[in-house]
Order: structure tokens, then C-alpha cells, then sequence
């Protein structure tokens, strides 16, 4: 398996082994563009895999803050109470970075960034950039890309 997030139309698309395209899906990527740089709150483009998958069984709409769940579940009512809040809900697939200089090591190391393809509550819009970095996806698509790959698959994020 093979997972490529291409920027420019905001799609992650999942191949089989054999290259075969078994499911496409609309994403959100960094409001603030492409990039590596530790602090940037942008994208990091190039090859990576999946390091760490975070919240199997956790019920959709789970908080997560630093990888752990809350113990809270994401309704529109907590969404008000703290407006601005960038949530990552549902599940974690962690990002590690593969080319040394680039989206791995120093100052653009892409898992130091906490760079997640993560669920977002529902009323978040998807198919523009809007997240500070991160991949948004919508909870029940991240839940069956989630159950689909496993740590280790590949993941190329072009621009």
C-alpha cells in the first residue's frame, strides 16, 4: 500500500500494492502552504511513512491533545467553548519524515512537528488548505483509511 496527498487538488488517494488506486479521499492540508520548517505551520512535502497509528477503537469524534485522548467526544457545543481550537478527533496516523536534511532531522523533521493525517469535526470545509499543518480528513474516512493501512506504509505528499 501506498498513500499520496497531492496539495493541489487536496485529494489523498490509496494505492494497492500492485499500484492500483482503491480509494480517494478530500483533504485539508496547511492554510499557510508547503513547507518544513519547524514552526511554519505549513505541509511538508517528499516521502514519509506512517510511524505511529493512534486511537484504534476510540469512538468517532475522540479529543485528542498530544496524542492521548481527553476523555472528551467533539460535539458543535464543545466546538463553541473553545473556538479556535485546532481539534484533532477520531484517529492519528503520525508522520515521519524519510529524506535526511529535507522532511527528516534538525529544524524540518516532519514527526518532531507532530505533522498527523487526522479527523476533524464535521463542519470543518475540506478540499481547501486549512489546517495548521497537518492532513484533515473527515472522521468516517479517516476511520476506514485507518483500519486499511498499516505503520510503515508509504506516504508522499506532493505540491
Amino acid at each position: 500500500m501506498k498513500i499520496t496527498i497531492h496539495i493541489p487538488t487536496q485529494t489523498l488517494q490509496l494505492f494497492g500494492d500492485s499500484g492500483k488506486l482503491l480509494r480517494s479521499y478530500p483533504v485539508s492540508t496547511g492554510a499557510k502552504g508547503v513547507g518544513e520548517e519547524n514552526g511554519s505551520f505549513c505541509t511538508p512535502r517528499g516521502r514519509h511513512v506512517i510511524r505511529a497509528k493512534i486511537g484504534a477503537g476510540m469512538p468517532v469524534n475522540t479529543v485528542f491533545v498530544k496524542r492521548r485522548p481527553t476523555g472528551e467526544i467533539y460535539t458543535p457545543q464543545l466546538g463553541a467553548a473553545h473556538a479556535g481550537r485546532d481539534w484533532i478527533l477520531t484517529r492519528i496516523l503520525w508522520l515521519s519524515g524519510c529524506e535526511s536534511g529535507y522532511n527528516r532531522s534538525g529544524s524540518c523533521d516532519t514527526m518532531r512537528r507532530y505533522i498527523y493525517i487526522h479527523g476533524t469535526p464535521d463542519s470543518t470545509k475540506i478540499g481547501v488548505p486549512g489546517s495548521c499543518g497537518c492532513v484533515r480528513m473527515r472522521n468516517a474516512e479517516l476511520e476506514e483509511l485507518f483500519d486499511l493501512v498499516e505503520v510503515g506504509t508509504q506516504v508522499e505528499i506532493i505540491a
